[in-house]
């Protein structure tokens, strides 16, 4: 079981940056594939970012592509998420996850297993 813990939301300008940080229990972190994921008032969660086990293979959402990175440092069992050139559009809740599966990619909501309580992010013009 993994349990997952987001830090690092708050509010901000249009334009400003925020690093939001995700730890990870247990001492299987290595080897599971980790996403960012957000979720806007009356909208469907999206894809943010995702990473696999080793940092060999990143995807990111349409919307974020050249103003996030998600990076992970096993060694701190922790995978960050670092926004820049923030927009109000960004504004949500944002959650990690963890996959333990291979099988799809890691934009599929569906092949995530556990999820953390989510942080807010607030962006305003």
């Amino acid at each position: 079981q993994v349990q997952l813990v987001e830090s690092g939301g708050g509010s901000v300008q249009a334009g400003d940056s925020l690093r939001l940080s995700c730890a990870a229990s247990g001492s299987t972190f290595s080897t599971y594939g980790m996403g960012w994921f957000r979720q806007a008032p009356g909208k469907e969660r999206e894809f943010v970012a995702g990473i696999n086990w080793s940092g060999g293979i990143i995807a990111y959402g349409d919307s974020v592509k050249g103003r996030f990175t998600i990076s992970r440092d096993n060694g701190k069992n922790t995978v960050y998420l670092q926004m820049n050139s923030l927009k109000p559009e960004d504004t949500a809740v944002y959650y990690c996850a963890a996959r333990w599966t291979l099988i799809g990619t890691l934009s599929q909501i569906g092949t995530y297993d556990h999820w953390g309580q989510g942080t807010q992010v607030t962006v305003s013009s």
